[in-house]
């Protein structure tokens, strides 16, 4: 059992940063953000692959989020810059245990754990 718990969501204008924090219990081969707006499916915006490193990117994010993780703290984090209203949504941190590599990283149910999620709400 992979326990997460993600933190650092809220309110910020568009321009503005913030960073997720996602604290696990226990290591996993494959970790993930996706974020779901109201109304909206749940969609992949970056992963990691835990030992080699190989990071993954939704392109509507790519140069604005980087994913990172601390193994010394067990903390995934995503870094956000450049925000945009467009970015409010519910956040969740996953993490996929199985050894072989997904068919692709961005389908949510490739990841058998998850957080209970943040919310970012970025404002024009």
């Amino acid at each position: 059992q992979v326990q997460l718990v993600e933190s650092g969501g809220g309110s910020v204008q568009a321009g503005g940063s913030l960073r997720l924090s996602c604290g696990y219990t226990d290591s996993s081969y494959y970790m993930g953000w996706f974020r779901q707006a109201p109304g909206k499916g749940r969609e992949g915006v970056a992963g990691i692959y835990t030992a080699g490193g190989s990071t993954y990117y939704a392109d509507s994010v790519k140069g604005r989020f980087t994913i990172s993780q601390d193994n010394a703290k067990n903390t995934l984090y995503l870094q956000m810059n450049s925000l945009k209203p467009e970015d409010t949504a519910m956040y969740y941190c996953a993490a996929r245990t199985f050894r072989w590599a997904p068919l692709r990283w961005s389908s949510f149910n490739e990841y058998n754990y998850w957080g209970q999620g943040t919310q970012v709400t970025v404002s024009s």
